[in-house]
């Protein structure tokens, strides 16, 4: 006799583990404990088998039922229907610690130590807000150049166009490194070239002619501001350094005997050596003897507020 859902639902847990038949080898389980367990007896090549099909009400009758009848085509096409269930668990779990953010996370580990820590702020913040929620549950090798352009579409909806196209950076990074670790056979971020709206840059170049040039000079020795901008700004074109490196400045790698100031650069890792013209010393001695104290001249930054 065929079970129904009402059969089902109402099956109570006895002293002992009992079977309702529904026919064609699959039953209900059901436990002391009062679980219920879909079960289907069949035999593969002589030998006795019993699968598992999952767990009621998880597993609905029909449900049921549509698994029971998978399997036993299977058994008529000379397949073990255990073997295939285990193959499909083993492809999901590769799937889910093979997905884009499992891999994502294991890339950004691994290099983003190397990183001043504003730029590994902002690569993270990409990717958890606008790239995670959306491709994160993805299998790596299953992510295609269309899928991953409309993610970057709904960056772009945003009005953020450099956003997206540092995303779609990210995201490469990403896919370049699931490859190489043998997890990805394609950079889907690559055929991609060209498909987000251009940026519009603006270009700020160089002041070179000299009359400027001495009236910018001029203007900054005018400046009326604190003594501390001042000197930065005085010492900005005989350096030539990045304006962040020039605000980070500490006065410990400052060497006044050797007129140098050496120092790593936060974004490229890369020493520097910077010599330090007659100009230079002076407006760093200067900046220094004018803090009252001595522990204060000692201070981490040259540049300290």
């Amino acid at each position: 006799m065929k079970l129904s859902d009402a059969a089902c639902r109402n099956a109570k847990p006895g002293t002992k583990t009992y079977s309702l038949p529904d026919g064609l080898g699959l039953s209900l389980t059901v436990t002391p404990s009062g679980g219920k367990l879909w079960r289907m007896r069949c035999r593969f090549e002589g030998k006795a088998r019993l699968l598992a099909l999952g767990q009621y009400p998880d597993v609905a009758l029909a449900k049921a039922r549509e698994r029971r009848d998978e399997a036993r085509r299977q058994l008529a096409d000379g397949i073990d229907p255990g073997v295939v269930k285990k193959a499909r668990k083993e492809q999901k779990r590769e799937a889910t610690e093979n997905s884009f953010e499992v891999i994502g996370r294991e890339w950004f580990a691994k290099i983003s130590p190397n990183w001043a820590p504003g730029h590994a702020k902002r690569v993270k913040a990409k990717l958890e807000n606008d790239l995670y929620p959306w491709i994160g549950a993805r299998p790596v090798a299953g992510i295609t150049a269309p899928e991953l352009l409309q993610v970057l579409r709904k960056i772009e909806g945003r009005g953020v166009i450099e956003t997206a196209h540092r995303a779609k950076q990210v995201a490469g990074q990403i896919f370049a490194y699931a490859i190489v670790t043998g997890r990805a056979l394609r950079n889907p971020a690559t055929d991609l070239h060209k498909a987000l709206t251009p940026m519009r840059g603006e270009h700020f170049p160089a002041e070179t002619e000299p009359k400027a040039v001495g009236a910018l000079l001029r203007a900054i020795d005018d400046y009326p501001g604190s003594p501390t901008v001042k000197a930065a700004m005085r010492l900005a074109p005989l350096v030539f350094v990045r304006p962040g490196e020039l605000r980070q400045a500490k006065w410990a790698d400052i060497d006044f005997d050797t007129a140098e100031w050496r120092f790593t650069a936060s974004k490229t890792k890369v020493p520097h050596i910077v010599p330090l013209a007659a100009a230079s010393g002076s407006c760093l001695h200067a900046l220094r003897h004018r803090l009252p104290s001595r522990s204060e001249r000692n201070q981490h930054k040259c540049f300290h507020p």
